[in-house]
């Protein structure tokens, strides 16, 4: 009984203690803003009067506080604020929200006597030793480090127009849309005034196995602004932006933002390209905490600069992060960058990501002028780690959409949304159904799409592109061409496009007629394609040149250097399927009927000098295609990839058919290539593409390999830019293809001439080739004769025992748009008018 007694006793006098501890124990939260913009402040540092019990803020402005005795006061410090008190009640919780005023004094006179700058150095610096430690342990901190991974995810995208005055507000054209001028965000990055015009959400399940390495995404629901499909592709602009705002992983030693690579601070060469200081640490938490702060060494290269706090233990893990880009970097049309990470401790003793926001400002001007603001939050959530996930998790496609995720209820946002929303970015999705209503608006997004897009929507028919409206070569002269196509609103299984063309010096007339049925009752234009097409075209081209139906006789393309006088008249007779899957593979099958007659310099002559009028081929073709991760803008006259790191696949069979059709010739073309974007961190990135073929068969220089050649002053990525037309022409080939960009990586380090900002280019072509003895017109008879110019001297060759090769060295990002190349021809200089040298321009806007 005694000892039972003293047991009881004992557990009195704890539980006494632990009340008396929690009544003792004082709790304050709450958010910190900005006194003026009313914006909330991150990395605020929070702490109790006279103790050393501190926190700071996070992303989003909000902190929470805890100490185990009664306080009395509470202290509010942050760079550039005027400091704040605020008194707390003793032993309570409780919410206190505090708005910093700018601290607005200035100093009549600043002078600082200093002795010698110390030189920063990597050796024997703790913060260095600090960083490779962090760098060291980045694969146990990785989300990646576990056998499985399960957690939630919610985005949200906002995008705005920034930096508005009140003068532009009140401007005439915008008299009947004051309703979107009324509720106002405002932001830190971009300006005081900020008008949203785009909001995306999306809610998702997420999946990860190490070991079999596989993911899965399950989007449970998703919703955002809907512009109007005949002037905004919406799907379009969503893949854009998500390519353009990607997933933060600061483990990663490169992380892509804006479609830039930037070094990351806890790269494995992250000590070779910033500088590192330790400036705080926290000792009020457990594990204690070390501030870390980073700066480029050059502040112009793609890197970053801020702060990052790391656990003071045997783990270093990142459990925060904030960082933004110098305001001298390299990067175009972005006055301002801001990207905050939040860790959170989880059951495994680790930090997970449970917050990441990237904050990007643009503008043409650097400072002035109206800009755009894009804003993205991710949270992360209901983390699972190791365990046991079912096999039939990760069957099927690596994202899934649950059927209706589009369509969900305001409900089903309210009760499931891992963030809090304001009230005025909820307002923009009724706000912009009520301006696509507006007539003014309409009329204006016409003037718009004609402009950037090329055609003037008609409703079920619309008139384009209008850089084919007029154009001009050697035998056409002037060339005037109308044309257009349907659209959805006529239907969305048949599509019709044509054109009519008619040249003023040859007095023909040229036309393109072509019928599509969708066989999944999508557009045409849209992933994934599946559809049958058949079209006529009779219309001119020059040998080699790929003909793409409507855009081969842009204007721009009009002025060429040298003698451009071979053309040929085609009619082309072809049915074609093709069939794109979800993984981004795909065929098409191909049914083609083509007659060439040869105009202007270009004559068919065979071995006995007869001029040919018309050479008629049929052929069937298969091309498979494989690009893994491919995304693209989905433009209203073609598909615009986004370049990445993935590769893409080419493979096209192509097989003659003598006899059928008017066919004349028997012969198989086979043809392969593989592009790849090489990312070389701060070296910038590389443009590799290899390409070969081979063609079986005895056949005229015609339906040869016809290497693509440039007499333009555009500088063409995948053309010899100093090789005339039907210069060179093969029935076996290889090619080899560089380009590479070094982002300034060079001219960044270059007094002076760093502040342009320019971009250093190289590019590298090689062809390796040949024609077999049968296909030789000086060594076999029943092929035609290469063309030679009116002197006799030979037009058309083929390659000898050493591969054709051209280089360039260019400047790029001039006026942030264009590029000027001067490009070097290596050999065949004996060829007639030909030049060694050249200088070619492109014009090109990139970030």
């Amino acid at each position: 009984m005694k000892a039972i007694s003293l047991f009881f006793l004992s557990v009195l006098c704890c539980l006494m203690l632990q009340f008396n501890a929690v009544a003792q124990r004082t709790v304050v939260s709450g958010t910190v803003c900005d006194a003026t913009t009313k914006e909330t402040l991150p990395n605020v540092t929070v702490f109790f009067k006279d103790t050393r019990i501190a926190t700071q803020t996070d992303i989003n402005g909000k902190y929470t506080i805890v100490s185990p005795s009664a306080q009395q006061a509470l202290s509010f410090n942050y760079v550039g604020y005027l400091s704040v008190n605020r008194s707390v009640i003793p032993s309570a919780t409780q919410e206190i929200n505090v708005f910093l005023a700018s601290d607005s004094k200035s100093l009549d006179e600043v002078v600082v006597i200093g002795g010698k700058k110390v030189r920063y150095r990597n050796k024997d610096n703790p913060a260095v030793e600090l960083i490779r430690q962090v760098i060291a342990h980045k694969d146990e901190n990785r989300i990646t480090s576990y056998n499985t991974v399960a957690f939630k995810k919610y985005e949200k995208m906002l995008f705005s127009v920034s930096n508005l005055s009140d003068k532009f507000k009140k401007k005439k054209m915008f008299r009947n849309y004051q309703f979107l001028f009324q509720e106002q965000d405002s932001t830190l990055v971009g300006g005081k005034n900020l008008l949203p015009v785009y909001i995306q959400e999306r809610l998702s399940d997420l999946y990860l196995s190490k070991s079999p390495e596989k993911s899965k995404t399950v989007i449970l629901g998703e919703k955002q602004v809907n512009f109007d499909g005949r002037y905004i592709d919406n799907k379009g602009m969503k893949t854009y932006l998500e390519r353009m705002y990607q997933d933060i992983d600061i483990y990663k030693n490169n992380i892509s933002v804006v479609s830039n690579e930037f070094l990351s601070p806890i790269s494995d060469g992250a000590p070779a390209f910033y500088k590192f200081f330790i400036t705080d640490t926290i000792k009020t938490q457990k594990p204690e905490v070390i501030e870390l702060s980073f700066t480029p060494r050059n502040t112009t290269d793609m890197l970053f600069e801020g702060k990052i706090y790391v656990t003071n233990d045997k783990h270093y893990a990142v459990t925060r992060a904030s960082f933004g880009v110098n305001k001298n970097i390299n990067l175009n049309f972005v006055r301002a960058l801001k990207i905050n990470l939040n860790f959170e401790p989880n059951s495994s003793g680790k930090y997970s990501l449970s917050k990441s926001n990237l904050i990007a400002n643009f503008g043409v001007g650097k400072t002035k002028g109206i800009g755009f603001t894009g804003d993205r939050t991710v949270t992360f959530k209901n983390y699972e780690f190791d365990a046991k996930l079912p096999d039939t998790v990760f069957t099927g496609k690596s994202t899934v959409v649950v059927a209706g995720a589009d369509k969900k209820s305001d409900q089903f946002w309210e009760q499931n949304r891992l963030d809090t929303i304001s009230k005025n970015q909820l307002k923009i999705y009724g706000n912009i159904d009520t301006l696509q209503n507006l007539p003014s608006f309409k009329r204006t997004m016409k003037i718009v799409t004609l402009l950037f897009a090329g055609y003037q929507n008609l409703g079920p028919y619309e008139i384009g592109p209008v850089n084919t409206f007029y154009s001009f070569n050697n035998v056409e002269g002037l060339r005037l061409r109308i044309g257009g196509r349907t659209t959805p609103e006529l239907s969305k299984r048949y599509y019709f496009e044509n054109y009519v063309a008619y040249g003023i010096k040859d007095e023909k007339w040229k036309y393109f007629l072509s019928a599509t049925y969708s066989l999944n009752n999508k557009s045409i234009y849209e992933f994934p394609q599946n559809y049958l097409r058949a079209s006529f075209q009779r219309d001119t081209k020059i040998p080699g040149q790929e003909l793409q139906f409507v855009q081969e006789d842009n204007f721009l393309l009009s002025f060429k250097r040298g003698v451009n006088d071979m053309l040929l008249y085609n009619d082309f007779y072809r049915f074609d399927y093709v069939k794109e899957f979800e993984n981004h593979f795909s065929y098409s099958l191909g049914l083609k009927k083509w007659s060439q007659t040869p105009a202007g310099g270009l004559k068919y002559l065979d071995a006995n000098n007869r001029q040919i009028d018309r050479l008629t081929t049929s052929e069937i073709s298969l091309q498979l295609r494989y690009a893994p991760n491919e995304k693209f803008y989905q433009g209203k006259i073609y598909r615009v990839p986004i370049a990445d790191r993935y590769p893409v696949f080419n493979l096209r069979y192509t097989a003659g058919l003598k006899g059928v059709l008017g066919g004349e010739y028997n012969y198989h073309n086979l043809m392969g290539s593989i592009d790849k974007r090489f990312y070389l961190s701060q070296l910038g990135y590389s443009d590799f593409s290899v390409e070969g073929s081979y063609i079986a068969g005895k056949v005229p220089f015609p339906l040869l390999a016809i290497h693509r050649a440039n007499q333009t002053y555009a500088y063409q990525l995948n053309s010899y830019n100093l090789m005339n037309f039907l210069e060179f022409v093969s029935d076996h080939y290889v090619s080899v293809n560089i380009d590479h960009n070094f982002n300034g990586f060079i001219f960044n380090k270059l007094p002076l001439i760093k502040k342009l900002k320019l971009r250093e280019v190289l590019s590298f072509k090689a062809l390796y080739g040949g024609l077999r003895d049968e296909n030789n017109p000086a060594l076999s008879t029943g092929v035609y004769q290469f063309p030679t110019f009116e002197n006799g001297l030979q037009r058309t060759n083929s390659l000898g025992s050493k591969p054709y090769m051209e280089g360039s060295v260019g400047v790029g990002n001039i006026f942030k748009l264009l590029r000027i190349d001067l490009v070097k021809r290596f050999n065949y200089l004996d060829h007639p008018d030909v030049s060694e040298w050249g200088i070619r321009a492109r014009v090109k806007f990139d970030f």
